[in-house]
């Protein structure tokens, strides 16, 4: 009987560097693998790579259900990742095991290429000759989950005192994003941060700044189990997207997408998509480009550049108002162009460009456009 091997993919970089394709093939050797990705950020990597029919992409998952799902139907489960260091890679394992809430025969493979990369074994049932083996096929040392545990612990974690929730972070430099469950909640102004809450919600930093506008997004939350992420969503530089052929109906369909960046996947079928808030207009231009979609995006220039790297449809128009009104003008057009719904049906796109701007110039707010917002 062919051992049945299940593969999760997590993150851009993995996948931008070839490794996810390269280990899934050498794993293949061992069995039979079904690899599924974890997360949502690696999605537009594994279009680019064209490895939609090797890696499911279709559910939005976490890590921790990707990985509660295979085990389902899989033998052993094997966690590809490739974090920006050491300690971020390894507790990012830790913190997704914990998430998983259950008994799983884990290999997680971090950051392969490099000297700190290492194969974690977070099993003590995993099956010793076949860990040997891979270890030997990627020349990469074999780490005990006990080992892991010790460094992550010591690093991270979280204590309650007082009514109060303190989670350190590792792994941090100054000037990174700070994102909370798809959020950005702050900057990052030392290498030693902690994220305090109470009563679920964030009310204070050490180490880092805190975004008042995200924290109005992201709402009450569970700290000790709150998937955090500092600097970049995809770093890889020299990009080459993947251009889809888009087809049109006769109905024209245009979308209305307000700060709900991990939402756009949902849209590649549109003709047009009206996004608000800087983040949002910058995923959503650089995901939808691959998909030929044009969007008309409300920002203020509150920029948190997520993305090294952002692409752009010839036919975009990226309107920048003044600092603080782009979610007021958003809330207008809604209301206006959109009578209070998420979609409309058009006839014409240039003709539904001039409805939007006719909103705003009736607004009596200024506004400029911006060819791209990423000028460095």
């Amino acid at each position: 009987m062919s051992l049945k091997i299940g593969v999760i993919v997590h993150g851009p970089t993995i996948i931008d560097k070839g490794y996810a394709k390269k280990i899934i093939n050498l794993l293949s050797n061992y069995g039979v693998v079904s690899a599924r990705l974890g997360g949502t950020m690696g999605r537009t990597a594994v279009i680019d790579a064209s490895l939609e029919n090797v890696i499911n992409i279709e559910d939005k998952l976490l890590p921790s259900q990707s990985i509660e799902l295979l085990s389902e139907d899989n033998d052993i489960l094997f966690l590809l990742n490739y974090g920006k260091s050491m300690i971020t890679g390894h507790t990012f394992g830790y913190k997704v095991l914990n998430n998983v809430g259950m008994d799983v025969d884990l290999i997680q493979i971090e950051r392969p290429d490099t000297s700190d990369g290492a194969i974690i074994c977070w099993s003590d049932n995993v099956d010793k000759t076949l860990l040997n083996n891979i270890s030997k096929d990627l020349n990469m040392p074999i780490v005990s989950s006990n080992e892991v545990t010790s460094i992550v612990e010591n690093l991270t974690g979280y204590n309650k005192e007082e009514g109060l929730i303190k989670r350190k972070i590792a792994g941090v430099s100054p000037g990174e994003n700070i994102m909370l469950n798809g959020t950005i909640i702050g900057r990052v102004t030392s290498s030693n941060l902690e994220i305090i809450a109470q009563d679920n919600q964030i009310i204070k930093m050490s180490g880092g700044k805190i975004k008042k506008h995200g924290l109005e997004k992201l709402g009450k939350v569970d700290l000790t189990k709150a998937i955090v992420k500092t600097g970049l969503l995809r770093k890889t530089n020299n990009i080459k997207p993947r251009l889809m052929k888009h087809i049109s109906t006769d109905k024209l369909t245009v979308v209305y997408l307000d700060h709900a960046a991990e939402d756009i996947y949902q849209y590649r079928n549109a003709d047009l998509v009206v996004s608000v808030g800087d983040d949002t207009t910058l995923l959503s231009s650089d995901i939808l480009y691959r998909f030929n979609v044009p969007i008309i995006g409300i920002t203020d220039g509150d920029l948190d550049k997520v993305v090294l790297e952002g692409f752009k449809h010839d036919d975009s128009i990226i309107i920048q108002v003044e600092s603080g009104y782009d979610d007021i003008i958003g809330e207008m057009i809604f209301k206006k162009v959109f009578s209070n719904k998420i979609s409309r049906n058009v006839d014409d796109l240039v003709e539904f460009k001039k409805e939007i701007l006719d909103t705003i110039d009736n607004s009596g707010i200024s506004y400029k456009f911006v060819d791209k917002q990423l000028l460095d």
